[in-house]
């Protein structure tokens, strides 16, 4: 039985617009539509994840405030960017590890544009220390990474994304059998989620079962940092 519809076409539509009149007069106009489309119904969706995601991980945070919460901002950060539009043409989620605020730490994310919508698992550009942690429990337990990389849930749900070294990195054997995961600047896993289902009132039950199907990535990368899943 569908359950509550969040989203809608009109979310598109003020997207689509915010990107043919990405200025401050067109979005002060349009204000209330971000507020009624994106914001508001994104803070419910946020506010409403917070009991499934408490079942998958109590470790992990859905936070429904405005500012500093689980929602991306709409506004940019301009001030090191060639790109001086001052809006962001999607609507971001992320749900991340209680721990983020000081290590570097996995998380679930949500983001939908009109070029598609995708979610997202694992960890993203970990600083140095967190990314030897994470290689190094690779090559001191590669069965168990296999599993988790490997998982028939996981890798039918999610294409394995992110940036990658050209050559072996320093220290560690270039011969190695899992010297490609190494090679791996990046930990994410990237599912394609349809408009049709982002507008409806299967949202929040497709978004909790590609979440669930996440675990083995994420429960590794948590023990490899030592903080509990």
């Amino acid at each position: 039985m569908p359950g509550t519809r969040y989203f809608s076409n009109e979310t598109f539509k003020f997207l689509r617009e915010l990107a043919a009149n990405n200025n401050k007069p067109w979005f002060q106009e349009n204000k209330p539509r971000y507020e009624q489309y994106l914001k508001e119904p994104g803070k419910r969706f946020i506010e409403d994840f917070q009991a499934p995601l408490a079942k998958i991980s109590k470790h992990f945070v859905s936070d429904p405030r405005g500012n500093g919460g689980s929602l991306f901002r709409i506004y940019r950060d301009t001030r090191f960017s060639k790109n001086k539009k001052p809006y962001k043409t999607n609507l971001g989620m992320r749900f991340s590890h209680e721990s983020a605020k000081d290590v570097h730490a996995p998380g679930y994310y949500i983001h939908a544009s009109n070029d598609g919508v995708w979610v997202g698992c694992g960890i993203w550009h970990p600083d140095g220390e967190s990314l030897g942690k994470i290689r190094d429990a690779i090559v001191a337990d590669s069965k168990k990474w296999k599993r988790a990389r490997d998982a028939k849930k996981f890798t039918d749900a999610y294409d394995t994304q992110g940036e990658s070294l050209k050559r072996p990195p320093r220290g560690y054997d270039p011969d190695h059998p899992m010297i490609e995961d190494l090679k791996r600047k990046d930990f994410i896993g990237g599912a394609k989620m349809t408009r049709k289902v982002f507008t409806s009132g299967d949202l929040m039950d497709e978004f909790v079962r590609l979440c669930k199907a996440a675990k083995p990535l994420n429960k590794f990368l948590c023990d490899a940092l030592d903080v509990p899943y």
